[in-house]
């Protein structure tokens, strides 16, 4: 048990490492550019949240095969194939979970008025300059929050897991999983034990979003 837990904190925070790293600048693109496409790109980001997961999962899948170009490129790279293997795990992660760390992170930077990054053009500050001093402090609130949903919805998806991890204890086998697997087995205390627990920290992730998301707001 200890082992999975491990598991899927490890997953959880690697994933929304890398969804901040690539998620901030690409909600700060789809805030700030003027380029007519740029919906459709943020709708393409948005479709995991109607997507069903083992869709998503079955045609990463497809592209992450050792049949698929992509998939030869990482077997090239890594020495590896991605599929049933913690490191195809972070990436369907990243996938799924990404427009819940980027919509709240667009949210955020959509705020700043453009007044306020004008003065800093004004006070020769570089764009470069501008994003990191003014936006990203101002963007706070939602770069927070998209962590937060990044990292619970990772812990708590399983279709994308199950289609693209498997079940390999050690490697893919994550509470969500777990849980699939103790009520296969009828084994109705173990299922209980996780599902209470990932429960309860369902229930302090948005009691906590709640109270920050208030905190915030008074210091505004």
């Amino acid at each position: 048990m200890i082992e999975t837990i491990w598991l899927t904190v490890k997953l959880a925070s690697l994933t929304t490492f890398f969804l901040l790293l690539l998620g901030t600048p690409l909600a700060w693109w789809l805030s700030r550019s003027t380029v007519w496409w740029k919906e459709g790109v943020s709708a393409l980001v948005a479709v995991p949240l109607v997507l069903p997961p083992t869709v998503l999962g079955f045609y990463l899948l497809l592209l992450l095969s050792p049949d698929s170009p992509v998939g030869q490129f990482f077997e090239t790279l890594f020495g590896k194939t991605l599929p049933f293997t913690f490191e195809g795990l972070v990436i369907g992660s990243i996938l799924y979970s990404l427009p819940f760390v980027v919509q709240p992170v667009r949210n955020a930077f959509d705020a700043i008025s453009e007044r306020t990054m004008e003065a800093a053009a004004t006070l020769r500050a570089s764009p470069l300059d501008a994003f990191f001093s003014i936006a990203l402090p101002m963007a706070r609130p939602g770069l927070l929050t998209g962590a937060i949903l990044g990292f619970a919805h990772t812990v708590g998806e399983f279709g994308v897991v199950l289609m693209i991890g498997g079940n390999i204890p050690g490697e893919t086998r994550v509470l969500s999983i777990a849980i699939y697997d103790h009520v296969e087995a009828l084994e109705w205390d173990q299922a209980h034990i996780i599902s209470a627990g990932m429960l309860v920290f369902s229930f302090l992730v948005i009691l906590f979003m709640m109270m920050l998301e208030k905190r915030l707001r008074r210091e505004q």
